[in-house]
Order: structure tokens, then C-alpha cells, then sequence
């Protein structure tokens, strides 16, 4: 074929693309089993997180058997699970799904309450894109350690999680992202107090 042919360009292209193509499937399933396991263990390393369990020395097996030795999952609504902590047989707390809107996508993360369902343990985000240096703080560490041991027995008025400086707060806004601060709040609320109605899950 003569390089100065017009189908010479299109056949070169078709070629190359069809090269390229074999490759990045290639790639694609070669890769496939190491995407699913570090997704599960940065999902693992966030659960632990919420139950105050995760330690950032901790190995990929460390967390993995830390993880596998202590939480057990259990289906919750439709298409949801609630990771439960447990000490033996016992109960000690649980990580309950929350999701909602937020002011630039979906917000979806997990908040951790205790047995009694009294007390918060913790919370951590899965998915959020919000600001970064505004919003985005919500995914950093002094915002998220506020929910540690939080007291969530004093209802105010249909909410358990409040923004300060509101009265009865017990959770700080973040500074100039006040949309995305109650955005978290209202679908922790909603979402939080709908499990505590139902009493947990077996």
C-alpha cells in the first residue's frame, strides 16, 4: 500500500487503535482483582476508622484481620449494610450508612453509634466532592474527630446532630462551607435517627 494513498492513514489508524485497544483491556483485567482488594481494604480501613479502631501503621493484612476478627456486616433497608463491632458475642457498636446531597455531588459515608445507641463513635466519609479547602474539609481528621463520643440523648427539636454555635450544638460547623456543614448534619439526622427508631439491627 502507498504511504500517499488516502486509505494508508486510515488503515495505519485502525491499526493503532486496535493495538491500543488490546492493551488497555488487556491492562484493564490484568488489574481488575488489585482494584477490588484495595477498595476493600480502604473500605475496611474506613470502618475501622469510625469505630476509633484504625491505626495509620497498621499493614494491608494488619487491617484485614483487625477488620475480619472483630466487625461482622449485616443487611440493613434494601441495598445497604450496617457493619456491627463486636466483642465476642457481644454487641458494642455499630456503623450505620448515611448519604445525601451536598453542594457540588452526593455526599455518602458511614457514622458509628454505640449498642445502646446513645453515643457516636465516629464517622468517616466514603464519597464527597465538595470544595477542597472549604467544603472538603469534612473528610479531615479535626472535623471528624469532633463525632468521637459525641452525647446524642438530648434530642433538639427533630435533630440529634446540631451545628454550633445553634443552641444545644454539639458539632462545629466548618468555617465558610455553612451549606455543606448542614448538609452533612441533615442527612445524619435523617438517616442516624430512622436506625435508632428501628432499634438497630439484630
Amino acid at each position: 500500500m502507498k504511504k500517499k494513498s488516502f486509505v494508508y492513514p486510515v488503515v495505519f489508524m485502525v491499526l493503532v487503535t486496535a493495538v491500543f485497544t488490546l492493551v488497555l483491556s488487556f491492562l484493564n483485567q490484568t488489574s481488575k482483582a488489585a482494584i477490588e482488594l484495595n477498595k476493600k481494604v480502604e473500605l475496611h480501613r474506613k470502618i475501622l476508622y469510625v469505630f476509633d479502631m484504625y491505626d495509620e501503621s497498621d499493614s494491608v493484612e494488619e487491617v484485614s484481620k483487625k477488620f475480619e476478627e472483630n466487625i461482622e456486616e449485616k443487611k440493613y433497608k434494601e441495598d445497604k449494610v450496617v457493619y456491627v463491632l463486636k466483642e465476642g458475642n457481644e454487641t458494642k457498636a455499630y456503623a450505620v450508612p448515611f448519604d445525601g446531597p451536598g453542594l457540588w455531588g452526593s455526599i455518602d459515608g458511614y457514622i458509628g453509634v454505640d449498642k445502646d445507641l446513645k453515643h457516636l463513635t465516629g464517622i468517616e466519609f466514603i464519597n464527597q466532592a465538595e470544595t477542597p479547602g472549604l467544603g472538603g474539609r469534612i473528610g479531615e481528621a479535626p472535623y471528624k474527630e469532633q463525632f468521637r463520643n459525641v452525647d446524642i440523648t438530648n434530642k433538639v427539636g427533630d435533630e440529634i446532630i446540631v451545628n454550633r454555635p445553634a443552641p444545644g450544638g454539639n458539632i462545629d460547623a466548618i468555617a465558610g462551607a455553612t451549606q455543606t456543614s448542614t448538609f452533612v448534619k441533615n442527612m445524619l439526622n435523617q438517616d442516624l435517627i430512622e436506625f435508632i427508631s428501628g432499634g438497630g439491627v439484630e
